[in-house]
Protein backbone atom coordinates (compact mmCIF):
# COMPACT_ATOMS: atom_id res chain seq x y z
CA UNK A 1 0.00 0.00 0.00
CA UNK A 2 1.06 3.50 -0.21
CA UNK A 3 -0.29 6.50 1.39
CA UNK A 4 -2.94 7.28 3.22
CA UNK A 5 -4.64 9.89 4.53
CA UNK A 6 -5.71 9.50 8.31
CA UNK A 7 -9.66 9.82 8.94
CA UNK A 8 -11.37 8.93 12.59
CA UNK A 9 -8.57 6.96 13.52
CA UNK A 10 -4.92 7.74 14.20
CA UNK A 11 -2.11 5.96 14.68
CA UNK A 12 0.65 7.06 17.38
CA UNK A 13 3.61 6.24 16.58
CA UNK A 14 6.75 6.19 18.41
CA UNK A 15 9.54 7.89 16.92
CA UNK A 16 11.25 5.24 14.25
CA UNK A 17 13.81 7.73 13.32
CA UNK A 18 17.52 7.51 12.27
CA UNK A 19 20.05 10.09 11.16
CA UNK A 20 19.93 12.07 7.84
CA UNK A 21 21.71 10.48 4.86
CA UNK A 22 25.20 11.93 5.08
CA UNK A 23 25.25 10.94 8.59
CA UNK A 24 24.07 7.34 7.98
CA UNK A 25 26.73 5.87 6.89
CA UNK A 26 24.45 4.14 4.34
CA UNK A 27 26.45 5.71 1.22
CA UNK A 28 28.37 2.46 0.89
CA UNK A 29 27.19 2.03 -2.81
CA UNK A 30 26.45 5.80 -3.50
CA UNK A 31 26.10 5.99 -7.14
CA UNK A 32 27.71 8.38 -9.65
CA UNK A 33 27.22 9.62 -13.04
CA UNK A 34 27.33 6.58 -15.23
CA UNK A 35 28.07 4.67 -11.95
CA UNK A 36 31.51 3.76 -12.86
CA UNK A 37 32.80 3.91 -9.17
CA UNK A 38 33.19 2.23 -5.93
CA UNK A 39 32.53 -1.45 -5.29
CA UNK A 40 30.32 -3.58 -7.41
CA UNK A 41 29.47 -6.77 -5.55
CA UNK A 42 26.63 -7.48 -7.94
CA UNK A 43 28.57 -7.28 -11.12
CA UNK A 44 27.11 -10.02 -12.92
CA UNK A 45 23.61 -10.05 -11.45
CA UNK A 46 20.03 -9.29 -13.61
CA UNK A 47 17.69 -7.89 -11.43
CA UNK A 48 14.13 -7.22 -12.44
CA UNK A 49 12.45 -4.06 -10.43
CA UNK A 50 8.80 -3.38 -9.57
CA UNK A 51 6.18 -1.66 -7.49
CA UNK A 52 2.69 -0.79 -6.80
CA UNK A 53 3.57 3.14 -6.37
CA UNK A 54 4.14 3.09 -10.60
CA UNK A 55 7.06 4.73 -12.46
CA UNK A 56 5.92 8.12 -12.70
CA UNK A 57 7.93 9.68 -9.98
CA UNK A 58 5.60 12.80 -10.41
CA UNK A 59 4.08 14.31 -7.13
CA UNK A 60 5.25 16.57 -4.82
CA UNK A 61 4.76 13.86 -1.76
CA UNK A 62 7.25 11.23 -3.72
CA UNK A 63 4.45 8.77 -3.15
CA UNK A 64 3.90 8.05 -6.91
CA UNK A 65 7.18 5.68 -7.86
CA UNK A 66 10.58 7.88 -6.53
CA UNK A 67 11.59 4.53 -4.38
CA UNK A 68 11.81 2.90 -7.41
CA UNK A 69 14.46 5.48 -8.97
CA UNK A 70 16.18 5.39 -6.06
CA UNK A 71 16.60 1.37 -5.53
CA UNK A 72 17.09 1.14 -9.09
CA UNK A 73 20.36 3.91 -8.62
CA UNK A 74 21.52 1.72 -5.97
CA UNK A 75 21.57 -2.05 -7.45
CA UNK A 76 23.05 -0.49 -10.41
CA UNK A 77 26.14 1.29 -8.76
CA UNK A 78 26.44 -2.08 -6.55
CA UNK A 79 27.03 -3.23 -10.25
CA UNK A 80 23.59 -5.01 -11.01
CA UNK A 81 21.86 -5.18 -14.80
CA UNK A 82 18.80 -3.63 -13.96
CA UNK A 83 15.10 -3.15 -15.91
CA UNK A 84 12.29 -1.99 -14.20
CA UNK A 85 8.44 -2.76 -15.54
CA UNK A 86 6.28 -1.36 -13.26
CA UNK A 87 2.56 -0.35 -13.56
CA UNK A 88 1.50 2.43 -15.66
CA UNK A 89 -0.78 4.57 -12.44
CA UNK A 90 -0.34 3.91 -9.10
CA UNK A 91 -1.78 0.60 -8.01
CA UNK A 92 -1.58 0.48 -4.18
CA UNK A 93 -3.71 -2.32 -2.11
CA UNK A 94 -3.87 -4.40 -5.38
CA UNK A 95 -2.31 -7.10 -3.15
CA UNK A 96 -2.04 -10.11 -6.07
CA UNK A 97 -4.79 -9.03 -8.11
CA UNK A 98 -4.08 -10.02 -11.89
CA UNK A 99 -5.96 -9.03 -15.27
CA UNK A 100 -7.34 -11.49 -17.10
CA UNK A 101 -8.26 -10.24 -20.22
CA UNK A 102 -7.74 -7.56 -22.75
CA UNK A 103 -3.79 -6.74 -23.88
CA UNK A 104 -1.12 -5.36 -21.85
CA UNK A 105 1.30 -2.71 -23.44
CA UNK A 106 4.97 -2.25 -22.21
CA UNK A 107 6.08 1.65 -23.18
CA UNK A 108 9.59 2.96 -22.13
CA UNK A 109 10.07 6.12 -20.82
CA UNK A 110 12.67 8.23 -22.56
CA UNK A 111 13.24 11.35 -20.07
CA UNK A 112 13.63 10.03 -16.44
CA UNK A 113 13.36 12.02 -13.60
CA UNK A 114 15.67 14.43 -12.99
CA UNK A 115 19.15 13.41 -11.69
CA UNK A 116 17.95 9.60 -12.54
CA UNK A 117 19.04 9.99 -16.06
CA UNK A 118 22.52 8.10 -15.95
CA UNK A 119 22.53 5.67 -12.85
CA UNK A 120 22.54 2.80 -15.13
CA UNK A 121 24.59 4.11 -17.96
CA UNK A 122 27.20 1.62 -17.43
CA UNK A 123 25.24 -1.48 -17.33
CA UNK A 124 24.70 -3.96 -19.94
CA UNK A 125 21.02 -3.40 -20.93
CA UNK A 126 21.43 0.80 -19.97
CA UNK A 127 18.44 0.09 -17.15
CA UNK A 128 15.08 0.81 -19.41
CA UNK A 129 12.58 1.54 -17.69
CA UNK A 130 8.97 0.40 -18.89
CA UNK A 131 5.71 1.37 -17.62
CA UNK A 132 2.66 -1.33 -18.15
CA UNK A 133 -0.88 -0.06 -19.56
CA UNK A 134 -3.86 -1.82 -20.19
CA UNK A 135 -4.07 -0.67 -24.08
CA UNK A 136 -4.06 -2.36 -27.07
CA UNK A 137 -1.65 0.79 -27.97
CA UNK A 138 0.28 3.51 -26.84
CA UNK A 139 0.03 4.41 -23.35
CA UNK A 140 -1.66 7.62 -22.50
CA UNK A 141 -1.77 9.99 -19.63
CA UNK A 142 -5.12 8.31 -18.94
CA UNK A 143 -4.76 4.72 -19.62
CA UNK A 144 -5.73 1.98 -17.39
CA UNK A 145 -2.42 0.48 -15.37
CA UNK A 146 -1.71 -3.30 -14.85
CA UNK A 147 -1.79 -4.71 -11.53
CA UNK A 148 1.71 -5.16 -9.75
CA UNK A 149 1.54 -8.55 -10.04
CA UNK A 150 0.77 -8.28 -13.96
CA UNK A 151 4.18 -6.44 -14.45
CA UNK A 152 6.26 -9.58 -12.79
CA UNK A 153 4.68 -11.95 -14.87
CA UNK A 154 4.63 -10.37 -17.73
CA UNK A 155 7.56 -9.42 -17.43
CA UNK A 156 9.25 -12.97 -16.55
CA UNK A 157 7.05 -14.95 -19.05
CA UNK A 158 7.93 -12.58 -21.95
CA UNK A 159 8.52 -8.60 -21.41
CA UNK A 160 11.94 -9.16 -20.25
CA UNK A 161 13.06 -11.31 -23.33
CA UNK A 162 11.19 -9.29 -26.00
CA UNK A 163 12.50 -5.94 -24.71
CA UNK A 164 16.25 -6.74 -22.87
CA UNK A 165 16.88 -9.45 -24.36
CA UNK A 166 17.43 -11.96 -21.69
CA UNK A 167 16.23 -15.46 -22.38
CA UNK A 168 16.61 -16.18 -19.07
CA UNK A 169 15.18 -15.40 -15.56
CA UNK A 170 16.44 -12.85 -13.87
CA UNK A 171 18.49 -13.78 -10.93
CA UNK A 172 16.60 -11.73 -8.56
CA UNK A 173 12.90 -9.31 -8.21
CA UNK A 174 13.36 -6.24 -6.22
CA UNK A 175 9.62 -4.91 -5.81
CA UNK A 176 9.02 -1.01 -4.03
CA UNK A 177 10.75 1.01 -2.74
CA UNK A 178 6.98 1.65 -1.33
CA UNK A 179 5.45 5.03 -0.16
CA UNK A 180 4.83 3.80 3.54
CA UNK A 181 5.14 0.32 5.33
CA UNK A 182 3.33 -2.59 4.73
CA UNK A 183 3.15 -4.15 7.46
CA UNK A 184 0.66 -6.57 9.62
CA UNK A 185 -2.98 -7.41 8.43
CA UNK A 186 -2.14 -4.51 5.11
CA UNK A 187 0.36 -7.04 3.79
CA UNK A 188 -2.38 -8.99 2.68
CA UNK A 189 -3.75 -5.85 0.75
CA UNK A 190 -0.05 -4.79 -0.24
CA UNK A 191 0.59 -4.44 -4.25
CA UNK A 192 4.48 -4.62 -3.65
CA UNK A 193 3.99 -7.66 -1.42
CA UNK A 194 2.07 -9.16 -4.22
CA UNK A 195 4.50 -8.43 -6.85
CA UNK A 196 7.07 -9.91 -4.97
CA UNK A 197 4.98 -12.84 -4.27
CA UNK A 198 4.34 -13.23 -8.30
CA UNK A 199 7.73 -13.54 -8.37
CA UNK A 200 8.37 -16.64 -5.82
CA UNK A 201 5.54 -18.48 -7.85
CA UNK A 202 7.53 -18.27 -10.89
CA UNK A 203 10.17 -19.85 -8.91
CA UNK A 204 12.51 -16.26 -9.33
CA UNK A 205 13.94 -15.05 -5.66
CA UNK A 206 12.50 -12.06 -4.72
CA UNK A 207 12.64 -9.31 -2.17
CA UNK A 208 9.69 -6.39 -1.67
CA UNK A 209 11.03 -2.61 0.14
CA UNK A 210 9.10 -0.68 1.72
CA UNK A 211 10.06 2.81 3.67
CA UNK A 212 7.82 5.03 6.43
CA UNK A 213 6.89 8.48 5.74
CA UNK A 214 7.62 11.21 7.80
CA UNK A 215 5.81 11.72 11.06
CA UNK A 216 2.53 12.70 9.29
CA UNK A 217 2.65 9.18 6.95
CA UNK A 218 1.80 11.41 3.95
CA UNK A 219 5.06 12.73 2.75
CA UNK A 220 7.61 10.24 1.44
CA UNK A 221 11.76 12.20 1.99
CA UNK A 222 14.13 11.04 -0.55
CA UNK A 223 16.30 10.45 2.58
CA UNK A 224 14.27 7.79 3.72
CA UNK A 225 13.79 5.88 0.23
CA UNK A 226 17.90 6.35 -0.79
CA UNK A 227 18.93 5.11 2.69
CA UNK A 228 16.60 2.06 1.98
CA UNK A 229 17.97 1.69 -1.47
CA UNK A 230 21.32 2.02 0.32
CA UNK A 231 20.95 -0.26 2.75
CA UNK A 232 19.11 -3.20 0.27
CA UNK A 233 22.13 -2.82 -2.35
CA UNK A 234 24.06 -4.29 0.60
CA UNK A 235 21.52 -6.67 2.23
CA UNK A 236 21.22 -8.16 -1.46
CA UNK A 237 24.71 -8.50 -1.78
CA UNK A 238 25.34 -10.47 1.32
CA UNK A 239 22.50 -13.12 0.59
CA UNK A 240 24.44 -13.32 -2.69
CA UNK A 241 27.69 -13.93 -0.89
CA UNK A 242 26.00 -16.74 1.00
CA UNK A 243 24.11 -18.26 -1.20
CA UNK A 244 21.05 -17.76 0.82
CA UNK A 245 18.74 -15.68 -2.39
CA UNK A 246 16.03 -18.41 -2.34
CA UNK A 247 12.36 -19.02 -4.14
CA UNK A 248 11.28 -20.44 -1.48
CA UNK A 249 9.79 -17.47 0.38
CA UNK A 250 10.15 -13.65 -0.19
CA UNK A 251 11.80 -11.18 2.03
CA UNK A 252 9.51 -8.21 3.30
CA UNK A 253 11.92 -5.49 4.42
CA UNK A 254 9.91 -2.37 5.79
CA UNK A 255 12.79 0.68 6.63
CA UNK A 256 11.91 3.29 9.80
CA UNK A 257 11.70 7.01 9.32
CA UNK A 258 15.26 8.48 8.72
CA UNK A 259 14.13 11.78 8.23
CA UNK A 260 13.98 13.30 12.04
CA UNK A 261 17.73 12.92 12.46
CA UNK A 262 17.80 9.11 14.49
CA UNK A 263 19.67 6.24 13.11
CA UNK A 264 17.88 2.99 11.51
CA UNK A 265 17.88 0.17 14.27
CA UNK A 266 19.66 -3.14 13.71
CA UNK A 267 17.45 -5.57 11.46
CA UNK A 268 15.42 -7.62 13.41
CA UNK A 269 13.94 -10.85 12.39
CA UNK A 270 10.28 -10.70 12.68
CA UNK A 271 6.94 -12.00 11.99
CA UNK A 272 3.89 -10.46 10.23
CA UNK A 273 1.75 -9.28 12.28
CA UNK A 274 -1.77 -9.42 13.36
CA UNK A 275 -2.75 -5.89 14.16
CA UNK A 276 -4.86 -3.63 11.75
CA UNK A 277 -2.53 -0.54 11.30
CA UNK A 278 -4.46 0.64 8.45
CA UNK A 279 -7.93 0.67 9.13
CA UNK A 280 -10.93 1.17 6.31
CA UNK A 281 -13.82 2.81 7.42
CA UNK A 282 -17.12 3.05 5.19
CA UNK A 283 -19.48 6.14 6.05
CA UNK A 284 -22.85 6.07 4.10
CA UNK A 285 -23.04 8.46 1.98
CA UNK A 286 -26.86 7.71 0.06
CA UNK A 287 -29.58 4.79 0.19
CA UNK A 288 -26.93 2.27 -1.88
CA UNK A 289 -23.60 4.61 -1.21
CA UNK A 290 -20.28 3.88 0.96
CA UNK A 291 -17.80 7.07 1.27
CA UNK A 292 -14.62 4.98 1.71
CA UNK A 293 -12.43 6.44 4.39
CA UNK A 294 -8.33 5.11 4.94
CA UNK A 295 -6.96 5.89 8.09
CA UNK A 296 -4.56 4.71 10.98
CA UNK A 297 -5.64 3.01 14.05
CA UNK A 298 -4.98 3.69 17.43
CA UNK A 299 -4.09 0.64 19.54
CA UNK A 300 -6.15 0.09 22.36
CA UNK A 301 -6.45 -2.68 24.03
CA UNK A 302 -9.43 -4.82 23.09
CA UNK A 303 -9.43 -2.97 19.71
CA UNK A 304 -9.29 -4.56 16.60
CA UNK A 305 -6.10 -2.68 15.91
CA UNK A 306 -4.01 -3.57 18.66
CA UNK A 307 -0.85 -6.04 17.93
CA UNK A 308 -1.34 -9.27 19.59
CA UNK A 309 1.96 -10.83 17.53
CA UNK A 310 4.93 -10.53 19.99
CA UNK A 311 7.56 -10.63 17.39
CA UNK A 312 5.35 -8.09 15.37
CA UNK A 313 6.63 -6.39 12.33
CA UNK A 314 4.87 -3.21 12.93
CA UNK A 315 6.22 -3.23 16.59
CA UNK A 316 9.89 -3.70 15.56
CA UNK A 317 9.27 -0.40 12.88
CA UNK A 318 7.72 1.52 15.10
CA UNK A 319 7.87 1.26 18.63
CA UNK A 320 11.65 0.46 18.26
CA UNK A 321 12.87 2.28 14.93
CA UNK A 322 14.37 -0.87 13.85
CA UNK A 323 14.41 -2.72 10.16
CA UNK A 324 11.88 -5.12 10.09
CA UNK A 325 12.88 -8.12 7.98
CA UNK A 326 9.99 -11.04 7.54
CA UNK A 327 9.74 -14.27 5.46
CA UNK A 328 6.21 -14.20 3.44
CA UNK A 329 5.41 -17.47 1.31
CA UNK A 330 2.59 -17.52 -1.49
CA UNK A 331 1.64 -21.24 0.19
CA UNK A 332 -1.46 -20.38 2.16
CA UNK A 333 -2.14 -23.97 3.67
CA UNK A 334 -2.25 -23.63 7.05
CA UNK A 335 0.12 -25.88 9.28
CA UNK A 336 2.23 -26.76 6.49
CA UNK A 337 5.83 -27.43 7.05
CA UNK A 338 8.84 -25.73 5.52
CA UNK A 339 10.28 -28.00 2.96
CA UNK A 340 14.35 -26.73 3.54
CA UNK A 341 13.93 -25.13 7.14
CA UNK A 342 17.69 -25.20 6.84
CA UNK A 343 17.49 -22.37 4.23
CA UNK A 344 14.86 -20.07 6.51
CA UNK A 345 17.29 -20.84 9.35
CA UNK A 346 20.16 -19.37 7.18
CA UNK A 347 18.60 -15.91 6.26
CA UNK A 348 17.36 -15.56 9.63
CA UNK A 349 20.86 -15.89 11.03
CA UNK A 350 22.23 -13.60 8.88
CA UNK A 351 19.78 -10.61 9.45
CA UNK A 352 19.96 -11.44 12.81
CA UNK A 353 23.79 -11.08 12.73
CA UNK A 354 25.62 -10.49 9.42
CA UNK A 355 23.00 -8.08 7.95
CA UNK A 356 24.32 -4.53 7.47
CA UNK A 357 23.87 -2.16 9.91
CA UNK A 358 23.45 1.58 9.85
Amino acid sequence: MSSMKPTTRRLALASAGAVLLAAAGVTAYAATPGGTTGPRPLAGMRILISNDDSMQAAKASNSDGLGLYELRRAMCAAGADVVVMAPWQVQSGKGTAVTNGGVLTAQRRTALPAGYEDDCAQAPSGGPVYGVCLADGPCTKDSPSATPADTVKLALRAGLKAKAGWSEAPDLVLTGINSGPNVSAQVNDSGTVGAAVAAIDQNVPAIAFSSSGDETNTTFPRVNYRANAEFGARFVAGLRQRGLLTPEFALKVDYPDVSAGRRAGAPVWTRVGHGQVVWHAYEQTGEDSFAIGLGFCEETPGDPCTETVEDADSTALFRDGRIAVAPVTADRTYGVKEPHPETLRGIRRYVEHDAPRN
